[in-house]
């Protein structure tokens, strides 16, 4: 088992990653216990950064996993490259680069998986929520939270596994200048702004860091029930749209084993898998 450590920017920070690897360490998780964690005052984005580390050159490469926060992004990423917009303290932004051993292909899923993770981890809170296929946390009705999943190939001698490097932001706070800017219904989990942020992101980091480890050793199958629990449009009359163009139209069921989203339409029940197409509610 890797050796967990912190390290923090010279910038100032107000989320210590001291303190968060400590949470971890006195906890009895260890798939936590092997993150590496930081925290920067600013970044582009902490996808890029972890990505750039993970596909380094020899001796600068990642050999272990590592929890980076920043307490502000400037080019945070969303899917499909669109822009996640945020302001400081107004959402916890993170990433968590991860290796797999499973090869790319058998990652079908992982972005479901980590829904769920996020879901069940906000719950301890008493915060409820429900998941979008394929990769947000709706709060009544509205976005919370969005996952971005970035993969590279483990290029170690000899290995045959998967990094991947996975960014979450979660919303705190709503500011109206930031509404308007974002310019559609966004939901925030504002209650939470009195919590120890430190113990609020060990927390979260616990329940990726064993979700991750299930994934790895079981796939998504372990994972499907949960996510159907948790399905914001279950039963309700669905859309897939490709670049505005409807694809299918039908009820919304849930998801398969393979992480495809499954609807039911008047040709019968078919299973969409998760490419650059969007999800939306009939009107």
């Amino acid at each position: 088992m890797c050796a967990m450590h912190a390290t923090e920017t010279s910038l100032a920070t107000t989320i210590s990653a001291q303190r968060i690897a400590a949470l971890i360490a006195s906890s009895s998780n260890d798939n936590a216990k092997t993150v590496a964690v930081e925290v920067v005052a600013e970044t582009g984005s902490t996808n890029a950064d972890l990505l750039a580390r993970v596909t380094a050159a020899d001796g600068d490469r990642l050999v272990a996993p590592v929890l980076l926060v920043a307490e502000s992004q400037t080019a945070g990423r969303g899917r499909a490259g669109r822009p996640w917009q945020t302001t400081k303290t107004s959402a916890l932004t993170f990433s968590l680069a991860w290796r797999f051993n499973r090869p790319l292909h058998a990652l079908i899923g992982l972005p479901l998986a980590v829904g769920v993770a996020l879901a069940e981890a906000l719950g301890i809170f008493g915060i409820d929520v429900e998941l979008k296929w394929p990769n947000d946390v709706l709060r009544d009705g509205a976005k919370l939270a969005g996952i971005l999943i970035e993969t590279a190939q483990d290029k170690g001698t000899g290995a045959t596994g998967t990094w991947t490097v996975i960014g979450i932001g979660v919303n705190l706070t709503m500011p109206p200048d930031l509404q308007q800017r974002i310019g559609r219904a966004v939901a925030d989990v504002s209650e939470l702004l009195t919590q120890d942020r430190e113990r609020l992101l060990a927390i979260l980091l616990s329940a990726l860091s064993d979700a991750l480890a299930d994934f790895d050793a079981r796939g998504f199958r372990y994972f499907v029930a949960r996510w159907n629990r948790l399905h914001a449009y279950a039963g309700r009359t669905v859309r897939i749209l490709d670049d505005g163009r409807v694809l299918h139209e039908g009820v919304a069921v849930g998801v398969d084993e393979q992480g495809c989203f499954l609807m039911d339409t008047v040709n019968g029940r078919v299973a969409v898998t998760a490419g650059d197409v969007s999800l939306r509610l009939q009107e």
